[in-house]
């Protein structure tokens, strides 16, 4: 059994924290807050624009933790889950690995590619595995997506356009300050960026245009810049959406024989999926194949699985890479200047 030490029980730990009630071969022994409401079980201020908000959680059998480096010194933790702000990744991370924990670590896996860098030479360092929970390819259309292209079954990938929008992030004080979650061209779209990688491959450069606001990029327009004979790969994303549609992405991938669509949005208070995932063939045929669970807490259970069985057996899990990661990082921020300078940045 792997134990996991939770640390940070904002929205995306409370996430962790129910996900992680579906494991079979994981659990979470330990958590770290500094806030005592939340220290006694009293999680009721906790919510977010996807599942369930907050109630009173039995911590009974967990450790409990004010400090982190208290839950870095307990043996018995295994798996550091760090659900902290985007601007203490790297700090805590580096601490937990220095620690002789395996981490994983929720998206982005930093703000600066300096400090993505020091992450990774410290998983290696210390022989130990650095994951980054970037949830997308766990959804059960975007695994569908991946797997469909990577297989070759329909054949090369041709092209491919990405959507992801929001409204302003209202719900938490740290995602809507750029300075801590690195805005929405990070913090958001590092989502499809991550995607593009392990699926469509990096790019050389990317071209972008896009709005910022106090000098922080809301919204974004990208194409992915490939060698000769490589996809056509664009990405829409940003958080100028109305509160009335607080959350929607979708997708269209090209192969030489189907066309892979899909597009989901929230709209009030219902999801709606506009188009279900889609296999359009040649010759006008349309199937819609059978996915499984859409619950989001499904696919955070899928990821955190994959993560413990990557510590159970020693073996990085590729869709949780922190290279793959970082790679994600420095496409954004090379978006990021693009869009500031309307100029092609070269991805190194």
């Amino acid at each position: 059994m792997v134990n996991i030490g939770i640390c940070g029980i904002g929205f995306m730990g409370w996430i962790h924290y129910i996900a992680a009630q579906k494991l079979a071969g994981g659990k979470v022994a330990a958590i770290c807050t500094r806030d005592p409401k939340k220290l006694a079980g009293d999680w009721t201020g906790i919510q977010g624009n996807f599942g369930p908000r907050g109630t009173h959680v039995d911590l009974s059998g967990i450790n409990r933790h004010s400090d982190i480096a208290d839950l870095l010194r307990d043996p018995s933790i295994d798996l550091v889950d760090l659900c902290l702000p985007n601007d203490e990744h790297a700090k805590q991370a580096i601490r937990a690995l220095e620690a002789g924990k395996h981490v994983l670590v929720e998206k982005p896996i930093a703000l600066s590619t300096s400090d993505a860098d020091a992450m990774v030479a410290a998983a290696k360092a210390n022989g130990k595995l650095l994951m980054v929970a970037h949830v997308l390819p766990f959804f059960p259309e975007f695994a569908f997506a991946a797997d469909a292209v990577k297989s070759g079954r329909f054949g090369a990938l041709k092209a491919a356009h990405f959507t992801r929008v929001i409204s302003k992030p209202d719900w938490s004080s740290g995602i809507a300050d750029a300075d801590r979650s690195g805005g929405p061209a990070i913090d958001l779209h590092i989502h499809d960026t991550h995607f593009v990688g392990l699926v469509c491959g990096v790019p050389r450069g990317v071209h972008s245009r896009g709005v910022v606001e106090n000098g922080a990029v809301v919204h974004l327009t990208t194409q992915y810049l490939y060698d000769e004979g490589g996809p056509a790969v664009s990405a829409l994303s940003g958080a100028l959406s109305q509160s009335g549609r607080p959350f929607a992405h979708a997708f269209e991938i090209y192969l030489e024989r189907a066309t892979l669509t899909f597009e989901f949005a929230s709209l009030g208070d219902a999801g709606v999926v506009a188009t279900p995932l889609s296999v359009i063939g040649p010759n006008g045929s349309v199937e819609r194949p059978s996915l499984g669970s859409g619950d989001p807490i499904d696919a955070f259970a899928n990821e955190l699985s994959v993560a413990v069985e990557a510590v159970a057996t020693g073996k990085e899990a590729p869709s949780l890479s922190g290279e793959l990661a970082r790679q994600a990082l420095v496409l954004c921020r090379a978006e990021i200047e693009s869009v500031k300078t309307g100029k092609v940045v070269s991805v190194a």
